[in-house]
């Protein structure tokens, strides 16, 4: 745990519980980003080359982290949305399909199919209320549907879906599998191959410990060339650094979708977050998270008054638990929770905790205390 403290040495008094959102960065990825910006005001990009090796080195841990079969299946993006709307606006839909969704999805994952309906393309909206969410998102898959595209966390219930029996439902089924995997990927194991997904993706800067902007986009081989190009330039043609050349095709690999200059800023403070990941291995950061994300719920449900809006089932979830408690609105809640140096969200009509592998026993005992306190006011 030395290293862990070492690693993540946060403000006197900081409760963050907020890895959900917008997650801290470790020391290394710090650093990394003080050394690079150092270096490009001495030098500029004198050492580019050097750079070039921390991108392959980001991909290949991108490619382990999701057990891709190759870098080559990857992308590096924006953000989420944008993988998505590769997705969305690559396929070639006609008049009459459908993709399935759930209807608790972050926007990202709702706007970007409903967005589709001037091509006459119907997005359906699955309740995952009831006991067998999965059986209901698989129901709804008619011979008109042509993509389920699902969160494998729900971003405010916490709800955790068995991705490997959808891949294998849609695949019965014939029907393409797309997973937004931002509230799992960084917080608890994921395989690409197990769940058999066409598509998967998710932003750096929430369970991977990485910055805002650059996120991986996963596209399975056979579907590569099938998505319709909206975006040209250099960096995705098959060579890019042949300036004069004037005959050109893109990229047979996943970098077709990268069309300009890569976020080497991000790439760096990325790189490492993930280097600490890989350290600490998935299995064991997996196993922390859940140690702590039962803390919280045994302490929430030991406090008079509080409503647990996440599952109970350890098999449910992955590092979300939110609530509400009687005798406060949600937002003087979250007001209080934030003065007292609480860092957490508001979602899904309650008050969303996200703690990660780690977290300190203080700062869940700490806030577990104020919780207790606030209960009896």
């Amino acid at each position: 745990m030395s290293i862990l403290q070492d690693e993540f040495a946060q403000a006197e008094g900081l409760r963050y519980l907020n890895h959900a959102a917008v997650a801290p960065w470790p020391k290394r990825a710090t650093r990394a980003v003080q050394s690079f910006a150092e270096a490009n005001w001495h030098v500029g990009a004198r050492d580019y080359p050097d750079w070039l090796v921390v991108e392959r080195r980001l991909r290949e841990r991108l490619a382990k982290l999701l057990n891709a079969p190759t870098t080559a299946d990857l992308a590096l993006v924006k953000n989420t949305s944008e993988a998505l709307s590769f997705v969305a606006f690559g396929l070639d839909w006609s008049t009459g399909d459908q993709v399935v969704i759930s209807d608790q999805e972050f926007p990202s994952n709702r706007v970007v199919w409903e967005a589709l309906k001037r091509y006459g393309v119907d997005c359906v909206q699955v309740s995952l209320d009831g006991p067998d969410p999965e059986g209901a998102l698989l129901a709804a898959c008619g011979p008109r549907t042509r993509l389920m595209s699902i969160s494998a966390v729900q971003y405010a219930s916490g709800l955790r879906l068995d991705l490997q029996r959808l891949g294998l439902g849609c695949r019965q089924r014939g029907v393409l599998f797309c997973v937004d995997a931002i509230q799992q990927l960084g917080a608890l194991p994921f395989d690409v191959q197990a769940i058999d997904c066409a598509f998967a993706m998710a932003d750096g800067h929430k369970w991977m410990l990485g910055p805002e902007g650059l996120g991986v986009f996963y596209c399975r081989a056979d579907l590569r060339q099938q998505l319709k190009l909206h975006e040209y330039g250099w960096h995705m043609l098959e060579h890019p650094g042949d300036y004069e050349r004037l005959d050109w095709q893109p990229s047979p690999t996943a970098r077709r979708f990268e069309c300009g200059s890569p976020n080497m800023l991000g790439a760096m403070a990325l790189e490492a977050s993930l280097s600490l990941l890989e350290e600490v291995g998935m299995v064991q950061v997996a196993n922390a998270l859940a140690e702590r994300v039962q803390w919280l719920q045994d302490g929430l449900t030991g406090i008079p008054g509080v409503q647990l809006l996440s599952p109970l089932n350890p098999a449910r979830r992955a590092g979300i638990i939110s609530f509400r408690l009687d005798g406060w609105d949600n937002q003087p809640l979250f007001e209080r929770l934030r003065n007292e140096q609480v860092v957490c969200a508001q979602r899904g009509g309650g008050i969303r905790f996200s703690p990660h592998f780690y977290t300190t026993p203080k700062v869940i005992d700490e806030t577990l205390a104020l919780l207790r306190q606030l209960a009896d006011t």
